[in-house]
């Protein structure tokens, strides 16, 4: 046997390990994550309830959830319905956690299916990416929240390995038809989807400039337009029709979240990250508290809003130990990101146009996002899941350069690498080093200063796109 034949058998084999390992997980969080902890769990919970007794829509200002798109509220009510039909009705939540969980191993599997195609004699690099998944903290403590984030990644993930397999050329009509289908139920399922199917119009448009193909680029940006609207734009436009508004904002039941801090955003918040990021990685500390990106961070590498982890300094060490060592990824990725957007301008219409333009707009996005919501709990890695697998390609890229090179930083690279990856699958395995007992962040007690507004003052639904926390 050769030393690269030896050395393909030890790749598989320590992804194999991860794979069982992030898996396992998974399924144990699943089983043990309690459903009233998770993030807008109530609200979600009483939309599923809901939807026990009809299907019909509910009016945005019924529910705390029932403003979001459906798709994952009917997808999940089904299964409930069904599991309640077989006298099954008590396994709903853990079954319910496994099935999104599941679901948001899909991303996984479009990341080795992408890199199969694009460096498929790299082992190093699948096996680095798909562990970046695996063990990426917010996908982790996502998987067993009874919510839509799981779903959107996945799908948001397959749009794009499905519209980057033809690049830098067009894809036939048939495959056009299939994206904007999947970006419909991405849009079907949160407002973000059309981020994606944004990403993949502005690349289409840089293939027909390149190749001064318009008629084809235009034609194949209406029909995937086409699909997208049918599949998941009925829901906006119903929601236009029934009550007036194309999206709902400031509505009189969310008028709690307008109370928390810290109130107001200023450009100083986007420009900070203090040191708090790392010694006190919990999102009402006064510093994080104006600082986006670095509560940004604590919540992709931690869990900084703790409805997952305890409130504990405990939690709080180890939560210093995983964002320092993540730094040595996040880097990666920014490096990774800075090659990708060459490559993009070298390449206008290729893979990495499509995969930068849905960076590009979704930290564009986030940014509005946040800076119309100037709430701590607005601020959530989670929003950003639909980023995972440019973060996985690019980072691992740069990761498997770094972990060849020579001398002490390779080793000091790889060390990092398995430490932060050995934290968090300690920290992440609800049972063995923590369980969650508590119920996150007291946001009561930065919240009291504040007056509640009146209920009989509260703001009404609007037409717009901000404040609606998902």
């Amino acid at each position: 046997m050769t030393s690269n034949e030896k050395s393909a058998r030890a790749l598989a084999g320590l992804g194999a390990l991860l794979l069982l390992v992030g898996v396992g997980i998974r399924i144990n969080n699943a089983l043990r994550f309690r459903a009233d902890l998770g993030f807008d769990a109530a609200g979600n919970l009483q939309y599923l309830q809901h939807l026990q007794s009809t299907w019909a829509l509910p009016s945005p200002e019924a529910l705390w959830s029932s403003a979001h798109p459906p798709f994952f509220y009917y997808c999940a009510a089904s299964i409930w319905r069904g599991l309640s039909a077989s006298g099954l009705e008590g396994l709903v939540l853990p079954v319910l956690a496994l099935v999104i969980s599941a679901v948001g191993l899909l991303v996984v599997a479009a990341t080795v299916y992408w890199l199969r195609r694009a460096d498929p004699d790299d082992g190093l690099r699948s096996l680095l990416a798909v562990g970046l998944i695996l063990f990426l903290p917010v996908h982790l403590y996502m998987s067993p929240m009874i919510g839509e984030e799981m779903v959107h990644g996945a799908l948001v993930a397959w749009v794009l390995v499905l519209a980057a397999r033809s690049l830098p050329d067009l894809p036939g009509p048939g495959e056009a038809a299939w994206i904007g289908g999947l970006c419909g139920l991405a849009l079907l399922t949160k407002l973000s989807g059309g981020l994606v199917a944004a990403a993949v119009v502005l690349t289409w448009l840089l293939v027909g400039a390149r190749t001064h193909r318009w008629v084809p680029a235009l034609s194949r940006i209406a029909l995937m337009g086409g699909m997208a609207a049918l599949v998941g734009g009925w829901f906006y436009a119903y929601t236009w029709a029934a009550h007036g508004y194309f999206y709902a904002q400031d509505l009189a039941i969310h008028q709690e979240i307008f109370t928390f801090p810290p109130g107001e955003r200023g450009i100083l918040d986007y420009l900070r990250i203090p040191l708090a990021t790392w010694t006190d990685p919990q999102l009402l500390n006064p510093d994080l508290l104006g600082s986006v990106w670095g509560s940004t961070y604590t919540t992709i590498f931690f869990d900084g809003h703790r409805h997952f982890l305890p409130n504990s300094p405990g939690a709080s060490r180890m939560g210093t130990a995983i964002l320092l060592l993540a730094l040595v990824p996040t880097a990666a990725f920014f490096v990774g990101l800075a090659r990708g957007m060459r490559r993009a301008i070298a390449e206008p219409g290729g893979a990495d146009s499509l995969f930068v333009a849905l960076v590009a707009l979704s930290l564009a996005g986030y940014a509005a996002f946040t800076w119309g919501n100037p709430w701590f709990v607005t601020l959530k890695g989670s929003y950003l899941l639909g980023l995972c697998i440019p973060f996985a390609l690019y980072t691992s890229e740069v990761l498997a350069g770094w972990l060849r090179g020579p001398g002490i930083g390779a080793k000091l690279v790889a060390t990092a690498m398995g430490l932060l990856a050995l934290l968090i699958a300690l920290s992440f395995t609800l049972g063995p080093v923590f369980n969650k007992r508590d119920r996150g962040v007291h946001k009561e007690t930065q919240a009291a200063a504040a007056q509640a507004p009146d209920p009989a003052e509260a703001p009404r639904a609007r037409g717009s796109v901000l404040r609606v926390p998902s």
